[in-house]
């Protein structure tokens, strides 16, 4: 069978790639061997949101007399129905991409796909019956499953991934979580808020370490705040999982201190889904575990490209979509832009939330920038503080010599919304001067925006 494009893996990268194809008129056709919409629909970004929801409504439960409101009895977190409500809220929308091919007219083909010389993609179903299909154009959009180190090896039960943390049957007692990123730290705070004894551990000096330096240090107050223990600089160097419960060795600056936990959560970061793939039979390059690309995703073999976490670049559901909207337009003959990598907003979602785009303050100066640097606290604002949620700040960079907006890095309540107005001002190349002249409605979190970029220029009201 014979299509314009044929896409390997139905994620964010690859089914919004497919969408976007079809709409441009091109005969489309998606290889899929689990469940539509890839990991971030069933097992990513979808299901821990609505985990992570469910948490706050039990933290304001808990909280409800601080607001005025008198709940009377017990308030228990019912686990299995959190990861029920979870669970059915990834099958509606993997149901709702489903529904998107129909109407766009898209081939869904279930199974294992091998990409294959001559632009093919053979295609092996559960029997292990094999089909070939061909297309003009072959984009490979495997995505990434959970690392694992041969120090942590998951057995499901005591040492989990974060696909078993989704559908715990029971709340532990305790958890030893390994890694600190966007994964590790939603979940060290979905069950720190359940009541688990949470131990964080992370190799390097900070949590969210790739997040600026402050707001790194802000979250980890935040963390200790709510009764869970953090250890930075510090590694898990082997787990003795043979009695009742988990005896973590943990290798911190002062020695060796052991720990232990229920089961210990390793969320150290991702691997690409490349082998077995075709890959070699093809001769697509490769180069530290990743797939060599073009601005346009294009691999070195004509005909095949490839988009999202097998490319270098953030793994980030977001960066996917963009990278085949782009890579589809460019294959349409359409004047498509390469991705700004330097404009990717990043979001962690826990309490507070933590959200940023552009510089960090310590990479600005690195990178030789004289800049300009204004902060707004969430104690400040009159929305936070009617909310009840004052922790956290907005911080802004900006070059001093020509005003460009470098850098945005905000820890709050729901500055997750908030991120966006930066990435469309730095696109707009909007300077400081337009966004404190730009009316703001009061009371709301986003004037935190607005003041934080006049107290870098010096203007700040409410300080």
């Amino acid at each position: 069978m014979k299509y314009d494009i044929l896409v390997l893996g139905s994620g964010p990268g690859g089914y919004v790639a497919a969408i976007r194809a079809a709409q441009l008129g091109k005969k489309v056709a998606v290889v899929e061997k689990a469940e539509i919409g890839g990991i971030c629909l069933n097992w990513g970004c979808i299901p821990t949101k609505a985990l992570l929801k469910s948490a706050q409504v039990f933290s304001y439960a808990n909280h409800a007399a601080d607001y005025g409101v008198n709940i009377s009895g017990k308030i228990i977190p019912d686990l299995p129905a959190m990861v029920a409500r979870s669970r059915s809220v990834a099958d509606g929308m993997s149901k709702g991409v489903q529904y998107l091919f129909k109407k766009n007219k898209i081939d869904l083909i279930a199974g294992f796909g091998k990409v294959k010389p001559g632009k093919m993609i053979e295609v092996a179903d559960a029997d292990g019956k094999k089909q070939n299909y061909t297309a003009d154009h072959i984009i490979i959009a495997t995505g990434a499953r959970s690392k694992e180190l041969p120090n942590l090896p998951q057995d499901g039960k005591k040492i989990i991934g974060y696909r078993q943390a989704l559908t715990l049957e029971k709340i532990p007692k305790s958890m030893v979580v390994v890694g600190s990123g966007a994964i590790g730290s939603e979940f060290a705070y979905f069950f720190n808020s359940l009541g688990v004894q949470v131990t964080l551990v992370e190799f390097l000096p900070n949590v969210v370490p790739l997040e600026d330096e402050e707001v790194s240090k802000q979250l980890a107050r935040s963390f200790k705040k709510a009764k869970m223990k953090v250890m930075l600089d510090s590694s898990v160097e082997k787990v003795d999982t043979s009695g009742k419960v988990c005896n973590v060795s943990v290798k911190t600056k002062k020695g060796m201190v052991e720990v232990e936990a229920d089961v210990v959560l390793s969320a150290v970061g991702i691997s690409t889904n490349l082998e077995g793939i075709g890959l070699e039979d093809t001769g697509i390059k490769t180069e530290k575990g990743k797939v060599v690309v073009d601005d346009f995703y294009q691999t070195n073999v004509p005909g095949y490209y490839a988009i999202g976490d097998i490319v270098h670049g953030p793994a980030l559901a977001h960066v996917a979509s963009h990278e085949g909207i782009t890579c589809v337009e460019k294959i349409a003959g359409l004047d498509a832009e390469p991705v700004d990598y330097g404009n990717i907003p990043a979001c962690t979602y826990t309490s507070p939330e933590v959200a940023s785009v552009g510089f960090t303050e310590k990479a600005a100066r690195e990178a030789g920038y004289e800049i300009n640097v204004g902060k707004f606290p969430f104690t400040a604002s009159g929305k936070a503080s009617a909310a009840g949620k004052k922790e956290g700040f907005v911080k802004v960079i900006f070059d001093a010599k020509y005003g460009e907006w470098l850098g945005c890095h905000m820890i709050g309540e729901n500055v997750t919304e908030m991120i966006a107005e930066v990435v469309v001002a730095r696109k707009l190349e909007t300077t400081g001067e337009e966004i404190i002249k730009a009316m703001h409605p009061h009371p709301t979190m986003s004037e935190a925006i607005m003041e934080a970029v006049a107290a870098a220029y010096g203007e700040v009201i409410h300080l």
